[in-house]
């Protein structure tokens, strides 16, 4: 028998996004399945009703989720919502496993009977490029991050040579050159900003040099073997962090934008840039900060807001992908089609995941009532690890991880969750 799906629509505030689009509407139709779209669930992502009537998908109410087999969502579902859902229904989106309340409610969501995917947690492999969610959207927020900038830099981007004058290239500078970091790059770039950039993996330079930025960094043996099996940044220790420091804070009192990105999975978010630098720049200078919501990247920022220190603005906006959530939706959805194409046999309408499947092993959070082992223990800078989610106590580890320090900014400032990490 055809399975169904229902496409939910986002109950968070300021939330746009939606996770599936009348492209993948379809083509979930032609694998046999019965979709089902929540009333206005695409309205925030400029996607009517009847767009996705007539890709074939049927409109109702959000009562409906109790007669779905799969459900679909951008965010973690809250418990209210799940409560509807039918028992052992599966739910693919981001859990969100290090967010606010996330220890209580990921417990909660499994004793409801809930099989979920985490699909932040896809391995970084090549047979799950298609579906990496992360990527997709962390390239989006690099964009974003570069657009933000230049509407709050009261200057130009290019030069620009006029009858008055020449009118200097503003220098951009991107911490973290990973899929976020370079998306800004190139964006930079495309608006004539001169763009230096920084990461601590090896790999960053070529990739950093064949956009045509400069590299920044101190390459010793330590730079050479910090980059993990996953391409993610390992964390560093504490005598090159003070002399990566030495090096950028000289750079960044001559940048008149800064961009970070850097990000460590399962720890809170490296300080890279302190208030001393902050004072090093000259007034009207802006910085965005794209891992605001596992405490920044930069003293002072703000989640979701906007903030002036020592006469440099400081961005801190939240869900920078939903702020083009039109292209973001387009891409979470075919990431989440990918996902469960390569699981669905024929056009019966069937999805069979496989247990012993890496890709199951890595995101498959909870099932059969309780929580999976597949979530890595958070790990605070005070260096105790902490497991993540319910599985290790529920509130109490939620506590545990909010005890860990951030050596130079104080304790992790936790914020509302945009349901995306852009990778270091």
């Amino acid at each position: 028998m055809a399975l169904s799906i229902f496409v939910a629509k986002e109950s968070v505030a300021g939330e746009k996004r939606v996770a599936a689009s009348p492209e993948t509407v379809k083509k979930y139709k032609k694998l046999g399945f019965a979709v089902t779209v929540e009333q206005g669930a695409g309205f925030g992502a400029a996607v009517p009703d009847a767009a996705f009537a007539a890709a074939g998908a049927e409109i109702a109410a959000p009562a409906a989720a109790s007669k779905a087999d799969i459900v679909l969502k951008l965010r973690r579902p809250s418990l209210k919502e799940a409560e509807s859902y039918k028992k052992g229904a599966w739910c693919l989106c981001l859990l969100d496993p290090y967010g606010p309340a996330a220890a209580a409610e990921l417990g909660a969501l499994a004793a409801l009977g809930l099989r979920a995917f985490a699909m932040e947690l896809m391995p970084r492999i090549s047979r799950a490029q298609a579906m990496d969610v992360l990527s997709s959207q962390a390239n989006l927020a690099g964009y974003c991050a570069v657009i933000e900038a230049a509407a709050h830099y009261e200057r130009l981007l290019p030069m620009m040579m006029t009858a008055a004058g020449t009118v200097p290239a503003a220098r951009l500078f991107v911490m973290g050159a990973g899929v976020a970091g370079l998306s800004a790059i190139a964006t930079a770039r495309r608006l004539g900003a001169v763009v230096t950039a920084t990461d601590v993996r090896p790999a960053a330079r070529e990739q950093v040099a064949s956009l045509g930025a400069k590299f920044i960094a101190v390459e010793d043996e330590e730079f050479r073997a910090a980059e993990t099996a996953g391409g993610y940044a390992r964390a560093m220790s504490a005598d090159y962090q003070r002399r990566q420091a030495e090096l950028v804070a000289g750079h960044i009192a001559k940048q008149d934008i800064v961009i970070t990105t850097a990000l460590i999975p399962s720890r809170p978010a490296p300080r890279l840039v302190s208030a001393a630098m902050l004072r090093s720049m000259r007034p009207g200078s802006v910085l965005v900060d794209l891992a605001v919501e596992r405490g920044g990247n930069i003293e002072g920022v703000e989640a979701g807001g906007i903030v002036t220190i020592s006469g440099v603005k400081l961005i801190g906006l939240l869900n920078m992908p939903g702020r083009v959530a039109a292209t973001a939706s387009e891409l979470y959805a075919r990431n989440l089609y990918a996902f469960i194409a390569q699981f669905s046999a024929g056009e019966n309408g069937v999805f069979a995941p496989a247990a012993d499947d890496e890709l199951i092993k890595a995101t498959l959070t909870m099932a059969e009532g309780r929580l999976l082992p597949v979530i890595p223990a958070y790990e605070p800078a005070n260096g105790k690890a902490v497991p993540a989610g319910a599985a290790a106590g529920g509130a109490a580890a939620d506590k545990a991880a909010a005890a860990g320090k951030e050596p130079a900014a104080g304790e992790l400032h936790q914020a509302e969750p945009v349901g995306v990490w852009p990778r270091a």
